[in-house]
């Protein structure tokens, strides 16, 4: 692993801007705004695209989000959101009376609604687990409640208010010897830290792309253990069909799905304009190597971590949360209307829950981590 130089440059981002909040929205880089500008020359002149472009863009994207979660690509589905992606998840994963789906507190909503629907059709519940700050691990929590009442472990990898970590293996392990299902969202974690998908085994793990991704928005992906590869889509859409490569013979209807979790795909799949956007945005990663990201993201996060706390913040230890995210929590409470008072220093960060969330990316400087800290020192003593 290496430390990598600011990335400042592959970005459109003016010098007096310090945005420190990539786990809201990713900026685009020039090469990804690029690729989505090249796609709508594409529309412009649809001549130009050809049948097999509906199928080589896609099954692109499938590789490169396969390499950045360590999974074979032939599981990988293309889906609009992480609501999109549970749902799927739902509409396979068994359920029945009496059992527990478990989430976490405070999870991200699109990894809530779809199980509380399930739950109260199949009359089930909802376990919402807790934790204090300075007890166990949520991994630790999670493998305590596991029991053979529970259906469904539907949780993130990384919690998106403080960047808290579950120990992923540790929960598969347990989830698997009580016969209950693991869907992940990753969206807070791949792309930006190590994720080893093959190894972890889940059962759906899904993504968003336009943060960590640092692709657009309205696209995204999920992995599908092979034993639900012949599940249930949630569309029915004709280019997930076998033969559908042949526009000629599309009226030679085929009731036998794609390879892989190609059934899974949305609709209009091929998205000429966001697909190359988010091929780039990942090969971008890949090329300067996720754990290098990390490991550079994770020594500017704790550089910001050891500076806040002279200002009466804490945060997480290292190790219990995420590297790449920090949620700072103020001993006296935040100001009212601290992220539009930050924004007239022109720094943007978001405040989640008791958190200030700081979550930067490769084109943060040391001065953007400058403006920061004069931005807290003059909010808070004047709140």
């Amino acid at each position: 692993m290496a430390q990598i130089p600011c990335q400042r440059d592959a970005f459109d981002i003016p010098q007096d801007i310090a945005y420190l909040n990539c786990a809201y929205e990713s900026p685009l880089s020039k090469a990804v705004a690029a690729a989505g500008q090249d796609g709508i020359r594409e529309k412009v002149q649809p001549w130009n695209t050809f049948p097999e472009d509906f199928f080589t863009h896609p099954d692109e994207a499938r590789k490169l989000f396969g390499r950045i979660i360590n999974a074979d690509p032939e599981g990988v589905a293309i889906i609009p959101s992480v609501s999109y992606g549970t749902t799927a998840a739902i509409r396979n994963l068994p359920v029945e009376a009496g059992q527990e789906i478990l989430t976490l507190k405070d999870q991200f909503p699109s990894n809530i609604y779809p199980w509380r629907k399930l739950a109260s059709d199949a009359g089930a519940t909802v376990r919402m687990l807790t934790r204090s700050t300075n007890g166990p691990t949520w991994g630790e929590v999670l493998v305590d409640a596991i029991s053979d009442k529970t259906a469904i472990v539907g949780i993130p990898h990384c919690h998106w208010v403080d960047g808290a970590m579950v120990d992923l293996e540790a929960v598969s392990a347990k989830a698997k010897a009580h016969g209950a299902a693991l869907v992940l969202d990753i969206t807070q974690s791949a792309g930006i830290m190590p994720i080893d998908v093959g190894a972890i085994q889940p059962d759906f793990a899904i993504s968003a792309c336009y943060k960590w991704l640092m692709g657009p928005y309205s696209i995204g992906f999920m992995w599908v253990h092979p034993k639900w590869r012949n599940g249930t889509p949630v569309e029915e859409a004709w280019i997930g069909r076998k033969g559908a490569v042949d526009f000629s013979r599309l009226v030679d209807y085929r009731d036998e799905y794609d390879e892989g979790a190609r059934r899974f795909d949305m609709g209009e799949r091929a998205q000429f304009q966001l697909l190359p956007m988010a091929s780039a945005g990942m090969q971008q990663l890949l090329d300067w190597g996720v754990e290098n990201i990390y490991e550079t993201l994770s020594a500017r996060s704790e550089d910001v971590a050891a500076r806040a706390r002279d200002f009466g913040f804490r945060s997480l230890a290292v190790g219990d949360r995420a590297g790449h995210y920090l949620g700072l929590i103020h001993e006296d409470g935040l100001p009212e209307g601290l992220v539009k008072r930050l924004i007239n220093h022109n720094v943007f960060v978001s405040v989640r829950g008791p958190s200030v969330r700081i979550t930067p990316h490769l084109y943060v400087t040391n001065e953007d981590n400058d403006r920061l800290m004069d931005a807290l020192a003059k909010e808070l003593g004047s709140s």
